[in-house]
């Protein structure tokens, strides 16, 4: 496995602009949310004068009591340790419990954050800093997170739907099986085909089969996993919770920027609710407001002001905060300093800052995830062949097939030529016609522009019948992009870590990990 190039957020097409702005402190209010050293010193400091001591000790303990079944390893003992420090941060990152971690940026994300922080407390010899995932177990959406993908298979797990993912019981296997047939010979199969019986043995629930793949993967760099579904972590946001029933403080104080973002950059990532709580039963359900009473849709809940404070008092943990809502929880309960999310996570992050601002709680520095892509050696010579550079292979197809049709068309170049000549014959007939009456000088500009858009239309014809001549080249550009793009979207976003892990083992996690660049959003590629 050999990285091959690092292509800049700056030179990918598909990454949103708004990614591209905050990287480069365009994005005003969040300048100081860009990762580099000053701004880190300055989360730095935030954190520690806000982060209570109380807060450590009962984080401390909840991460305890969720480990109690498994086995530290020394990095782990170490951090869970350090975290009752004054001096000791947290790096974090989150997803949802994808069976079997779903697509592969999963692993990806994760071995960023674990780098994040080991090189922040090299470069702050003062301050320790611990990498944290935190497991969205409180997520419903099931559909979303019951399978993955490999490049030969789709492996889906049955359960029932509604509540909180991470409470489901895992009762069927069978996808396991099916599994098995797909990898049993390959090199590092086995121990793949042992990994997921042990993770998702029946009787076990999401949470802690999740928590046990990451814990296999993982705990000898010193991760912590995180699960938030639990009482004692709730119970310091029912102040926040409670403001939100009463006063819709989110949905308002995001007022502001959600405007700019959607003035700017279209329509943004998550709009809040009026509420942005859902209350969790059998079922986890939103929570709407009329006329003073607390409904929980889709069920007979039903509160008065007073009943629901009362709940929330007794009872926080049956209060859930939804997308935007989490930030706030997660920054309140953890002494982060850093959230490393995709550029979706990141893009509904910067819509929060109003009301962080409100609650005066710090915001984070904020590190768009790295991306990757595995391309094997053959694929890379059919690349050759066909005139490909790596960084073609993350382009546009449209504008690739064009170019490499077209390229060296002597009827493409005698059409651009004589594009040109007009443009030029139009320009002098434009300033003649300055002097003449304003009507002359409008037919001549429609002229041009209808002549113009005939040599358009020539472009296209000529497009097409090359198609059709070079019928074969065009065939092996799409199947060379089908192979580096499944189903027209990133490798990351469709297979799963065990498609490369199959062959390589723990070298493809400490290849990645070695490669990654903490301070430069980036598509690494890789020849395996």
């Amino acid at each position: 496995m050999k990285k091959i190039t690092a292509l800049p957020f700056d030179d990918i097409e598909t990454i949103p602009a708004l990614i591209k702005d905050f990287i480069h402190r365009k994005v005003p209010g969040y300048q100081k949310c860009v990762y580099n050293e000053n701004n880190v010193a300055t989360a730095i400091e935030k954190k520690r004068s806000s982060f209570p001591m109380e807060n450590r000790t009962v984080l401390s303990e909840a991460l305890a009591g969720q480990y109690q079944n498994l086995k530290l390893s020394e990095a782990q003992s170490e951090n869970l340790a350090a975290l009752n420090q004054p001096n000791t941060f947290t790096i974090t990152t989150g997803h949802q419990l994808n069976l079997f971690s779903g697509p592969a940026f999963f692993i990806y994300k994760i071995l960023q954050t674990i780098k994040t922080a080991q090189q922040l407390s090299e470069q702050f010899p003062q301050q320790q800093f611990v990498p944290i995932f935190w497991m969205a177990s409180e997520d419903h959406d099931y559909e979303e997170i019951n399978h993955f993908q490999t490049e030969n298979g789709f492996y889906e797990m049955q359960a029932q739907a509604g509540g909180p993912v991470g409470r489901i019981i895992i009762k069927d296997d069978t996808f396991i099986n099916h599994f098995k047939e797909e990898f049993r010979d390959t090199v590092f199969g086995t121990e793949l085909i042992e990994m997921l019986k042990r993770c998702y043995k029946k009787g076990n629930t999401l949470s802690e089969a999740t928590r046990n793949l990451v814990q296999e993967l993982f705990c000898d760099y010193g991760l912590l996993a995180l699960d938030g579904d639990d009482a004692s972590l709730k119970s310091f946001m029912k102040e926040v919770f409670a403001d939100e029933l009463l006063n819709n403080s989110l949905s308002k104080k995001t007022e502001k920027d959600v405007e700019f973002l959607s003035r700017h950059y279209g329509k943004v990532q998550v709009n809040p609710r009026f509420i942005n709580l859902f209350y969790l039963s059998e079922t986890r359900d939103r929570i709407e407001e009329k006329d003073g009473q607390y409904m929980v849709v889709d069920t007979d809940f039903a509160f008065s002001k007073e009943e629901i404070l009362s709940e929330l008092s007794e009872f926080p943990e049956r209060f859930s905060p939804n997308a935007v809502l989490r930030p706030v929880y997660q920054e309140s309960i953890l002494p982060n300093i850093a959230y490393i999310g995709g550029n979706a996570e990141v893009m509904y992050w910067l819509e929060l800052g109003g009301y962080f601002s409100y609650l005066n709680l710090p915001f984070p520095i904020l590190i768009p995830r790295c991306s990757m892509l595995m391309v094997s050696e053959k694929t890379f010579q059919k690349a050759e062949k066909l005139d490909l550079q790596a960084r073609d292979l993350v382009r546009n197809l449209a504008e690739i097939t064009k170019e490499k049709l077209l390229r060296n068309d002597a009827i493409l170049t005698l059409l651009e030529q004589q594009k040109e000549q007009l443009k030029l014959q139009f320009k002098e007939l434009k300033e003649a016609a300055a002097g003449t009456d304003v009507t002359f000088g409008n037919l001549v500009e429609a002229e041009e522009t209808r002549q113009l858009k005939s040599f358009g239309r020539m472009r296209k014809r000529l497009l097409r019948a090359e198609k059709i001549k070079q019928a074969e080249k065009l065939r092996r550009l799409e199947d060379l992009y089908q192979t580096v793009h499944p189903c027209g979207i990133w490798q990351e976003r469709r297979y799963n870590f065990s498609v490369f892990y199959s062959e390589l083992g723990r070298e493809w996690l400490y290849n990645c990990y070695s490669a990654l660049e903490t301070d430069k959003p980036e598509l690494i590629i890789f020849s395996i």
